[in-house]
């Protein structure tokens, strides 16, 4: 597949989740300003990665929402957690792990609109992973305004 039509292909899609989450998606962990920050296909379109930044929400009410989760999903978080330390999570971890793991929940949906929406032959495996790339940035935005005024 060409680079032009993958490109192409992933703003579509971003574009398109943008609009669902927006019109179709319902779910109260959806809340805050999420931001699909790059999506990568494979050259047969068969499985998407999409990069999800969640920004504008707060640690309790993520905690809330996720009491409402279904047992997989709690139990799926709950094993994330445990991974990483519930300790080592801040709030803006907990919003993203909130959303993403309804997006995956809500992949089938999403999978079969993508189709219909975009007109693909195949409707592609989605997987749905944090971008934690402005979060790293600002981190270092941070250490730099630090060594400038000599705390360091």
């Amino acid at each position: 597949m060409s680079t032009e039509r993958a490109l192409r292909i992933s703003q579509s899609v971003k574009r398109e989740l943008s609009d669902m989450i927006r019109r179709d998606l319902k779910d109260p962990r959806l809340s805050g300003l999420i931001s699909f920050t790059e999506v990568e296909c494979t050259s047969d379109l068969r499985n998407l990665k999409v990069f999800v930044s969640v920004f504008g929400t707060t640690a309790n009410t993520t905690a809330g929402q996720a009491a409402n989760a279904s047992d997989e999903a709690r139990v799926d978080a709950a094993q994330k957690l445990s991974a990483t330390g519930v300790a080592e999570l801040t709030p803006a971890e907990k919003a993203t792990a909130g959303v993403l793991s309804c997006l995956n929940e809500e992949s089938g949906y999403i999978r079969g609109e993508l189709c219909r929406r975009l007109k693909l032959r195949f409707a592609p495996e989605l997987q749905f992973l944090p971008d934690m790339s402005l979060e790293r940035g600002s981190k270092v935005s941070e250490l730099l305004a630090k060594i400038s005024r000599g705390e360091v």
